[in-house]
């Protein structure tokens, strides 16, 4: 797989909820051979901001050759993004990191927050049966799309939809069961889920979100800790830029 900078032309850019918006971009080159999971690198117009910021891939249509990156407005960078218009070009680097592996004949997709996107594209590659579970604060985002490629279970903090609570009890609530488990959101959400699949003896695979500096793997910025001693560094040691995002849950301790 060969990673590549390009110049893309942004071809559709929505707000989804407060501070959450949706870009579409032309990327033929990365689209080709990019996969549920992985995720590009944005570089900002301005000059001050060195560093790219690495969003994960939400969605792909290969017939158009496009993109699609949802994000929340986190700091400068992503805030400069939303003001970005149609037809406006941005600088992009990818496919980056390690994605999701289709396995299992019945799937548990697990979303929290701005970890929901990459359960988009998933579960559009996911041929077997699929239950979604997504949590939010409070505001909801790509839910109803997610209802087209399997039943969606919602958990909200304050109760106004769905369980109230996280989405560990959601599950719980459900009574939801499964052969396999995909996740993506906060470390103490990831957390759970891994003590989660753990008691019950499912199997599970993790995205981990991280701060990122170079985004392939060279500045070891953002490395977690794992059960094996890393090729790389020859420590216990993994790059969640270049051996993950997207992990066993066994390969890694949170």
């Amino acid at each position: 797989m060969m990673t590549r900078k390009i110049s893309t032309t942004i071809t559709r850019i929505d707000k989804l909820a407060q501070d959450v918006y949706s870009m579409w971009l032309k990327a033929d080159s990365i689209v080709k051979e990019a996969r549920s999971g992985q995720f590009v690198s944005l570089y900002c117009k301005d000059g001050s901001r060195l560093l790219p910021r690495p969003i994960s891939i939400c969605e792909l249509d290969r017939m158009n050759g496009t993109l699609r990156l949802v994000y929340r407005i986190l700091g400068e960078g992503t805030k400069e993004f939303s003001t970005l218009k149609e037809g406006d070009t941005i600088e992009i680097m990818g496919p980056l990191g390690n994605g999701f592996t289709l396995e299992g004949k019945k799937a548990l997709l697990i979303g929290g927050g701005i970890g929901i996107p990459p359960m988009l594209e998933l579960a559009k590659e996911l041929s077997c049966e699929k239950q979604i579970v997504l949590g939010y604060r409070d505001e909801l985002f790509l839910n109803n799309e997610l209802e087209q490629y399997g039943k969606v279970y919602i958990s909200t903090e304050d109760g106004s939809v769905g369980t109230k609570g996280n989405v560990i009890d959601a599950i719980r609530e459900n009574n939801l069961d499964a052969d396999m488990i995909f996740a993506c959101g906060p470390t103490p959400m990831l957390k759970g889920i891994k003590a989660y699949a753990r008691e019950y003896g499912i199997k599970a695979q993790l995205s981990l979100e991280e701060r990122m500096a170079c985004g392939i793997g060279a500045c070891l910025a953002c490395v977690c800790r794992s059960k094996e001693v890393d090729s790389h560094t020859h420590v216990h040691n993994k790059r969640i830029c270049k051996e993950g995002p997207v992990f066993y849950a066994q390969e890694v301790e949170l």
